[in-house]
């Protein structure tokens, strides 16, 4: 299955940065599991018409991350899942948007039972992606 990837041109997300936490999702929910190739530097490069540097950085990361591997001659694949992260790391990474969330709830006056079930039904939606069938 091929890896479907997007970029928002107006995102202040930079693109490298998309391109890993696409790859990281799509591993993260089974549409692509360890031993599956990825695209190639030039090749994702050429599919997002993107410079080739960039997809290049978001690989070089996703290497530091343990998520994929290069392979000398066959090319970069995903990797069997480990954590490499600490529990604080993990945290760190996902406080800023805790905040942010948090600050959106109480502007928007949701109460923190309705809140917390949203998240639950989003999260449950999320792991519930279809994976591929093998």
């Amino acid at each position: 299955m091929p890896l479907n990837l997007t970029i928002k041109t107006g995102s202040p997300t930079p693109i490298y940065r998309q391109i890993v936490e696409q790859i990281s999702f799509a591993a993260a929910t089974g549409e692509i599991r360890p031993g599956d190739a990825v695209p190639s530097v030039r090749g994702l490069a050429e599919q997002l018409v993107i410079n080739p540097n960039t997809v290049a950085r978001a690989y070089t990361e996703l290497r530091r991350e343990g998520l994929i591997e290069s392979q000398p001659g066959r090319g970069m694949f995903l990797s069997d899942r480990r954590d490499i992260l600490t529990k604080a790391e993990r945290v760190r990474r996902i406080r800023p948007l805790l905040t942010t969330l948090a600050q959106q709830a109480v502007m928007l006056r949701f109460d923190p039972d309705e809140l917390h079930k949203m998240i639950d039904r989003e999260i449950k939606k999320v792991g519930q992606r279809p994976n591929r069938g093998d």
